[in-house]
């Protein structure tokens, strides 16, 4: 594996939300409204950096060497987990914003992301 490849599949699931994000934020926007929608389009943005950072982090990690990329890549989900909190909690503090559009679209672009890249990296390696 090169370093590289981590945040390379960090940018591609991030390019994957601009497939996501727009069905989210319709779907959403239907059921909550304009503010639901704008809500669910922050909270695809929000994951779709948190992907990134994962792949700059964990590229930079195995530069190091591949024992810390280990470490980093175990401590690093929780800590991303809690950076994704944070943010959240710090976009409500700023700004009116629909929390609950915000938390239903994080959650469901974070999985759907996340499916989507396993199956393609799955996928890959079978040679498909």
């Amino acid at each position: 594996m090169t370093p590289d490849v981590e945040a390379a599949l960090g940018k591609a699931t991030a390019a994957r939300a601009l497939v996501v994000g727009p069905l989210l934020v319709v779907a959403i926007g239907l059921v909550r409204g304009w503010p639901g929608a704008v809500a669910a389009a922050v909270g695809v943005g929000i994951v779709a950096a948190n992907f990134v950072l994962a792949g700059v982090v964990l590229s930079w990690a195995y530069r190091r060497s591949p024992s810390f990329y280990h470490a980093v890549a175990l401590a690093g989900f929780i800590i991303r987990l809690g950076l994704i909190t944070l943010v959240m909690f710090g976009v409500a503090w700023l700004w009116d914003v629909d929390r609950p559009a915000m938390a239903v679209a994080v959650v469901a672009s974070y999985l759907v992301l996340l499916a989507w890249e396993a199956i393609v990296v799955s996928r890959r390696r079978r040679g498909r």
